[in-house]
């Protein structure tokens, strides 16, 4: 669990987001980012009975995302994010493939796994995955546990058939997709209830065979 003194604080910064206001609330941050570490330290240990690739030796500092912004490219100049990312990468890298990413932000808390914007040759990897072993697949996003927690992301998808694919292909729609991202939506409160942990083990096991899926489908 985490205290309700690091949502109130993200809820800030959301609301004072300048770098005057982050230098005199200095403190606060470095009191709720260790608040939020202690968490990944609980959860880390879950995730690794779960999955043999992400280490139990993941130092929790690895897995906590920065506050600090990149404006470089971006016509949003806030200085700080207002949440607190959390990225479980295999093996405690920040290699870009399949994972788990945990978002803490108030009233937009959610755990999502699976993989990003995969580059082209990686998707093609995962939309022959798919075509080839439809019934494995399907058996995953399918599954009770699965659907009864998650959600497949639809956000980021082709409007027409991907090169190759025909538009009657029975799995048209997963195959459209250009990132595979399942979604378990969290209230704030849960977070402040020791239950949290146990809540993400039990969709960390569920999502598990979804991520093992993808992982195997670019390992090939």
């Amino acid at each position: 669990m985490i205290k309700p003194e690091t949502l109130t604080f993200i809820k800030d910064v959301a609301q004072n987001n300048n770098r005057e206001w982050f230098a005199e609330n200095k403190s606060r941050y470095e009191t709720a980012k260790a608040d939020v570490l202690v968490f990944i330290d609980q959860l880390i240990p879950k995730l690794a009975v779960i999955d043999p690739e992400f280490s139990i030796d993941t130092p929790a500092k690895k897995c906590l995302l920065r506050i600090y912004r990149d404006v470089r490219f971006s016509k949003n100049k806030d200085p700080y994010k207002n949440n607190f990312g959390i990225s479980f990468n295999i093996k405690g890298s920040n290699i870009h493939g399949p994972g788990y990413y945990l978002h803490i932000q108030p009233g937009e808390c959610f755990l999502a796994a699976g993989f990003w914007m995969p580059e082209a040759q990686v998707l093609k990897s995962l939309r022959e995955e798919i075509d080839y072993n439809s019934s494995e697949f399907l058996s995953i996003v399918d599954d009770k546990s699965f659907k009864s927690i998650f959600n497949l992301s639809q956000v980021d998808k082709l409007k027409n058939a991907p090169k190759g694919y025909d538009t009657e292909h029975p799995q048209i729609e997963f195959l459209k997709l250009k990132s595979f991202i399942a979604v378990c939506p969290l209230k704030d409160d849960e977070f402040l209830k020791q239950g949290i942990v146990d809540k993400l083990k039990t969709a960390f096991e569920s999502v598990y065979p979804f991520v093992l899926f993808l992982r195997n489908a670019v390992a090939q």
